[in-house]
């Protein structure tokens, strides 16, 4: 499950994953949050938190990640990952560099830094 964090505002979307995440929590939650996002500002801001709870992604929640990152290839602008999940810290950091905009990983206990690295001007 995708759901929202509060506390941001303007061009930042922050979100947490919990349990399995599935298209629906793609098609329900992010993408309409990115694209809300966008209907405002020219580029977009993502806070990632993907915590303990958070057990896996279903290949066609794969594949809607995939579809909304290259949609707004261009849009972009800064991407905060946080998580202790070590997979996932690695699969970032092997292919952040793809994306056109800097992606970062915090550790869970480093959140409040990922809140204020992605909000910094």
């Amino acid at each position: 499950m995708i759901s929202l964090v509060s506390g941001f505002s303007g061009n930042i979307v922050g979100l947490s994953a919990k349990g399995r995440l599935t298209r629906e929590d793609y098609e329900g939650v992010l993408i309409p949050a990115v694209e809300k996002a966008l209907a405002d500002h020219e580029k977009v801001r993502l806070y990632y938190e993907l915590g303990a709870e958070f057990t896996g992604v279903d290949v066609a929640a794969m594949w809607e990640d995939f579809k909304v990152g290259m949609s707004h290839y261009t849009k972009w602008d800064r991407i905060a990952v946080v998580t202790d999940i070590e997979w996932i810290s690695h699969s970032v950091s092997a292919f952040g560099f793809m994306m056109p905009c800097p992606v970062k990983v915090f550790k869970n206990a480093e959140a409040a830094a990922a809140k204020e690295w992605i909000a910094q001007d």
